[in-house]
């Protein structure tokens, strides 16, 4: 059916423009998306102390739950943890300012070494190409200047009194100490404004905790309690993890900071390892935020070079200690996040909040993460942002095999083998992938080229698979058949049934099974030779379309009559046992390809002890 066509017509009504109603749903569908960015953006004086209150009050709501646990009341319970909590944080801000003002005091008998550095740096730039392109950019500057300052009014004075105008420089008065004060005083009541909000928000959040959660549930999903419910305790539990785990990480960094410092002898390790510990949880430029003060105070304190290398290198090799390997351990995939996504999402918030922003991005992108996961309709934010991969093995590997990358193919299936089993592999993931390619080709989608292209490609991940070493080749030396025995593998009448017997004849080499490929004409119609009838000893029917069940007994009915003592094997990959299949009694049928190369080789030893004991007797069985 056509969508519904929206017709414009303008004011003199001589053109008319139709366009499908699907596209103004498309474009009214990022109307949402604008009201939300325009919310959060001019609502950041309410949104911006709220999202930091629930922060804090998630870090503190396992100090109020222990409370409560030894018997203290709800009230008691919230008011300690605040005051725990803003003791910490006052004597904490108060032990870096005092040492900062004492440093501060330190600073002019380290002067010095700075102006030295400074001379040796500039002496190794003169004449250098530094010193031209500084000499360069300053006669610039001189000449924009001049010619900027030199108004056309004042040339023609200039010009009709024969004088050189008078150059005027505006110069702003120096700030009175009373003006400096009143500045840092309205500095000041801003911040205390601001944190006295947010206390008040964190005491009312863990005292009202209980009914703010029935409220939302009650918003979001009366309808449905149980995913709701699940909703947030999944956001609640993550969001805990996250700030646990990133307080201990930060503390071992900042311990290993203080303590690298004091051996390198940087004055107050202590100052810099609680600087380190507090703006980690900055994403990104948290930590080389954190390196600058200690290097430059290396600088000042040491007259050569050798403490400012050594606490970059401190810095820089703990970094990677932590942040490339404690920390991906620790976090796990507990945070759901991808790393692109955490990036994106740093940049985002930061944007619309500013470094408030930057600070809050991990969490807020983790709650959107957990709200996609389980709110239908915002799923695309999980997809988005979450860790997940966005495609299936089958659908990564029909990717593979459409762009001709056998090769990267084969890499993933490595670490899918490591695992796993290569039949496994091949069950679990290439048949499946074959099968989405199948359904393409049999809906018009895939051409016949394209369907060519993949089948190669199958033959050149089987051959970068041939030397794998798996579970496989132990079971295939238990199933080892005598030599001088063929199978045939059959492929149906879809455009890569010849790909799975491909697949099938891999594994089946694996056995010690000598195994040949043969289109369903090859098989029936053209007759072998006789020698090459007598070997073949079974013969396996491949289809992709577990709908082609009811083709395969006509098919292995004309191959019987070239091969009358091979065992008719019909491979139905993908088809469910539940489905009626009625093949007969004489036939095997497996619907995997293990299934199938366990039917084979139990089929040539049964026919094997057939042929020694009673050469006529026929073995039936199915194989599911």
């Amino acid at each position: 059916m056509r969508d519904p066509e929206i017709v414009e017509v303008n004011p003199k009504g001589s053109d008319r423009t139709r366009t499908p109603a699907s596209l103004y749903l498309k474009y009214l569908s990022l109307v949402p998306a604008a009201i939300v960015v325009a919310a959060l953006y001019f609502g950041r004086p309410v949104l911006l102390p709220l999202a930091v209150s629930v922060l804090f009050a998630f870090a503190l709501a396992p100090v109020v739950g222990r409370l409560r646990r030894i018997g203290v009341g709800r009230v008691l319970s919230v008011l300690m943890a605040a005051v725990l909590a803003i003791g910490i944080t006052s004597a904490i801000g108060g032990y870096i300012t005092t040492r900062a003002v004492e440093l501060a005091g330190e600073l002019p008998q380290y002067q010095t070494n700075l102006i030295e550095k400074i001379r040796s740096i500039r002496g190794t730039t003169d004449g250098g190409a530094v010193e031209r392109a500084s000499n360069l950019l300053k006669t610039l500057r001189e000449q924009l200047v001049t010619a900027r300052k030199a108004t056309p009014r004042a040339e023609r004075a200039a010009a009709d009194s024969g004088k050189e105008p008078v150059q005027v420089q505006i110069q702003e008065p120096d700030a009175e100490p009373l003006e400096v004060a009143a500045a840092f005083a309205q500095s000041l009541a801003g911040f205390v404004l601001g944190a006295g909000i947010v206390v008040i928000f964190v005491i009312f959040i863990l005292l009202y905790k209980e009914d703010i959660r029935d409220r939302f549930i009650r918003l979001a999903g009366s309808s449905d309690i149980q995913k709701t419910t699940l909703l947030l305790d999944e956001g609640a539990e993550r969001l805990a993890h996250y700030l646990l785990t990133q307080t201990a990480i930060n503390a071992a960094f900042g311990l290993l900071i203080g303590m690298g410092l004091w051996l390198i002898g940087i004055p107050n390790p202590t100052l810099w390892g609680m600087e380190v510990v507090i703006l980690r949880f900055i994403p990104y430029v948290g930590v080389p935020l954190a390196a600058v003060a200690p290097v430059l105070l290396a600088l000042s304190v040491d007259p050569g070079w050798t403490m400012a290398a050594e606490t970059v290198a401190l810095f820089a090799v703990g970094e990677v200690i932590f942040g490339q390997a404690i920390e991906p351990w620790l976090f796990g995939r507990r945070m759901g996040l991808s790393p692109l996504a955490i990036v994106i999402c740093a940049t985002f918030w930061t944007w619309l909040w500013g470094p408030i922003g930057l600070i809050l991005s991990t969490p807020l992108t983790m709650c959107l993460v957990v709200l996609g996961r389980h709110v239908e309709h915002l799923s695309f934010l999980d997809v988005l942002l979450g860790d997940k991969p966005p495609l299936s093995g089958e659908q990564s590997l029909y990717i593979r095999l459409l762009g001709d990358d056998a090769d990267q193919a084969a890499a993933e299936a490595e670490s899918f083998i490591k695992e796993n089993s290569l039949s496994r592999y091949y069950d679990e993931v290439v048949l499946k992938a074959l099968a989405i390619a199948d359904l393409d080709a049999r809906r018009g989608a895939l051409d016949s080229e394209r369907a060519l292209k993949i089948k190669e490609n199958v033959r050149t991940l089987i051959q970068n698979l041939s030397d794998v070493e798996t579970e496989d080749a132990e079971r295939a030396e238990s199933q080892r058949t005598t030599s001088g025995e063929l199978v045939l593998c059959v492929g149906g009448r879809g455009a890569l049934d010849d790909a799975s017997a491909l697949l099938l004849i891999s594994l089946l080499e694996k056995a010690d099974v000598d195994a040949r490929l043969a289109t369903p004409e090859e098989a029936s119609d053209a007759a072998p030779g006789e020698q090459d009838r007598e070997a073949i000893k079974a013969v396996c029917v491949c289809y992709l379309d577990p709908t082609n069940a009811s083709r395969a007994p006509y098919l292995l009915r004309r191959i019987r009559r070239r091969t009358p003592g091979a065992m008719p094997i019909a491979a139905l990959f993908g088809f469910e046992t539940t489905m009626p299949l009625h093949l007969g009694d004489d036939y095997r049928v497996a619907t995997t390809l293990d299934g199938a190369v366990q039917a084979i080789t139990s089929a040539l030893a049964a026919k094997a002890d057939s042929d020694s004991a009673q050469p006529a007797r026929r073995v039936v069985e199915a194989v599911h």
